[in-house]
């Protein structure tokens, strides 16, 4: 589904921001980026939307190849991924359901397969009764909720999140978890980007952590073992 194969990512101004990146993301499953601020976590997102192409290495997502493929085909594959942000990015000037329908409208979806798509998806997330609304009448979880609606309204194989339950209290943070859970319950796989290590201890999910550019815990794979030859 997803996989990074010795993936680096250098930038002219600031360096080395990924090194020798390997995993794999399988068909429904969730698993957590955790790590400091500036250890590549939004980097690894970035090019698993191919928004950015490696360096180094590959990244393939449903197959396609971040190393060289045409805008056209990025376009295609978008249509399929599922992109949430820390800070919403809904459009302030049109209320939620307009929000979610943005998503069909810029993907040539038929009129007509638009509304019911689109309350299905606000259904989804527990805002059917909010559909009117707009952002700012709306609390920072429930505009998050209107983001998760506009990501699944594609019906979309896997979820990108990119910490997004930064801007949000405890009690909203849970909501939006819970409602991530429920999602990857269905079959939808889940990528989460996260600095709440207290959010990823109460999940029984994969665990990938970053330093500096590099995997240094991936919980899905076995702890190394010493080299044969070594000490008894």
């Amino acid at each position: 589904m997803i996989r990074f194969q010795g993936v680096g990512k250098e930038y002219p101004r600031t360096g080395i921001a990924l090194s020798h990146i390997t995993f794999h993301l399988r068909k429904g499953e969730f698993a957590f980026l955790t790590g400091p601020s500036g250890s590549g976590k939004s980097t690894i997102l970035k090019l698993a939307y191919m928004e950015e192409k490696p360096s180094h290495g590959d990244v393939r997502v449903s197959g396609l190849s971040g190393r060289g493929a045409s805008r056209r085909e990025v376009a295609k594959l978008r249509r399929k991924l599922g992109i949430v942000f820390q800070d919403f990015r809904l459009l302030e000037d049109r209320n939620a359901e307009a929000n979610v329908a943005f998503a069909l409208e810029v993907t040539d979806t038929p009129k007509a397969a638009i509304q019911p798509r689109v309350h299905r998806a606000l259904a989804q997330v527990g805002l059917a009764s909010k559909a009117t609304s707009f952002p700012r009448e709306l609390s920072g979880g429930e505009q998050q909720r209107v983001a998760i609606a506009r990501a699944l309204v594609n019906d979309p194989f896997v979820l990108i999140a990119d910490e997004p339950t930064g801007n949000l209290d405890d009690r909203a943070t849970r909501g939006i978890f819970q409602l991530l859970r429920d999602i990857n319950s269905t079959g939808t796989a889940v990528l989460m980007a996260t600095h709440d290590l207290d959010l990823v201890r109460r999940a029984d999910y994969r665990v990938i952590e970053l330093n500096h550019g590099r995997i240094v815990y991936d919980s899905a794979e076995p702890p190394p073992t010493e080299a044969a030859g070594g000490a008894p």
